[in-house]
């Protein structure tokens, strides 16, 4: 890609995906990169070019803003998907399918495109019919991390979970039936021609009712991958970074949900550096028109994702701040979530996090025994 090319990068609250991430990448490919957001002084620091102001949630206020021709719009976001996706319509650009990006986000309109590969019942959480196969997962209809996923047992608890939910978010809720099974990730991109597997992560989740992600651990993708791969492909999606969790039961995969964006939790830097490709930029150049690289995922290595997870709320009084090492063969790396100070509200989701341990070795024993290791001489402590 030439040089200086305007690049336009929609964001809302400040990741580490974009911040150490996508605009690092686009600087190394030498991308005039504006920044649009609505929160620009929680991004003071992060970006060196220009930081402009814009309801990011509607594409009309980002197409108003970009005032150069762009040679792309993207972003990273959940939430931000549709509207980026159509403002990058707007302009001719290479971009996902705003439908697609729209049914993926709203679990309801995803369940209902489904219904014909995969019926899996949904409906709102309010409107349950008595004969609804218990158990359900009640979750928010565009809910992420986890927030405000419960298991419920019957229209008892149900109604008990709804209203807890009500009392602090006013969106739409949905409930689903429970799909049994074990957890997996597929991660995915494409550049509008050829859809690549990266890999996948297996999962290990909290008990019930709730939904925390508590380790994930590099796996090579299950048999029934194809199955995934088919109803991704129904649903529309096909370009750029895609991180879709599904379950297998009895030879079967269904799908959870779709988060079409890159993996998130810090396992986006953890999968770049264990498939050694500059997976940022290659992210960005198959927005900018790009075809994807001739690498090929290779994953000899075993790779786990474990983040520490507070166990009572209050203010965290020690932590270790980022870090990076060699213990003998395998690669550790923390990235903290919180800092000391911080206050820590125990919430039941992925929202817990202090911060992640990542590790790549040559096999699961040594990989295990390392983190081990480095939970053993680190400190974390709420008081």
């Amino acid at each position: 890609m030439s040089s200086g090319k305007a690049t336009y990068l929609v964001a809302a609250k400040p990741t580490d995906a974009v911040t150490h991430g996508f605009l690092p990448a686009a600087a190394r490919l030498g991308l005039d990169v504006t920044l649009l957001t609505d929160r620009p002084a929680a991004h003071s620091g992060a970006h060196a070019g220009r930081v402009v102001e814009c309801d990011v949630f509607d594409f009309r206020e980002i197409i108003a803003a970009v005032d150069r021709e762009p040679a792309a719009v993207f972003s990273n976001s959940d939430f931000l998907q549709a509207p980026t996706a159509l403002a990058a319509a707007y302009f001719g650009l290479p971009a996902k399918d705003w439908r697609a990006a729209t049914r993926t986000k709203n679990k309801a309109l995803m369940r209902r495109h489904l219904a014909s590969h995969d019926p899996v019942f949904s409906a709102d959480a309010r409107q349950v019919p008595d004969d609804a196969p218990y158990p359900l997962v009640v979750k928010p209809r565009e809910g992420v991390a986890s927030e405000d996923v419960f298991l419920v047992k019957d229209a008892v608890e149900l109604a008990r979970r709804a209203d807890e939910i009500a009392a602090h978010r006013d969106d739409p809720l949905v409930a689903e039936e429970y799909l049994p099974g074990r957890l997996h990730t597929l991660e995915t991109l494409g550049d509008g021609r050829e859809l690549r597997v990266l890999g996948s992560f297996r999962t290990t989740l909290s008990p019930p009712p709730s939904f925390v992600e508590e380790r994930l651990e590099w796996t090579a993708p299950p048999p029934e991958t194809l199955q995934v791969l088919e109803q991704l492909d129904a649903l529309g999606v096909g370009f750029g970074a895609c991180h879709t969790e599904f379950v297998v039961h009895e030879g079967r995969a269904r799908i959870i949900e779709v988060n079409y964006r890159l993996i998130g939790d810090h396992c986006d830097f953890l999968l770049a550096e264990l498939l050694d490709v500059p997976l940022f930029e290659q992210i960005l150049t198959v927005h900018l028109g790009g075809h994807l690289s001739g690498w090929l995922p290779r994953h000899p290595r075993h790779a786990v994702a474990e983040p520490v997870i507070a166990d009572r709320s209050g203010t965290l009084t020690s932590a270790p701040g980022t870090i990076q090492l060699d213990d003998g063969p395998v690669r550790l790396a923390y990235r903290p979530q919180r800092t000391v100070g911080d206050p820590v509200v125990v919430t039941r989701t992925n929202r817990d996090y202090l911060g992640t341990i990542h590790a790549i070795g040559p096999g699961p024993d040594e990989v295990d025994a390392a983190l081990a290791r480095f939970r053993a001489a680190h400190d974390w402590t709420i008081a």
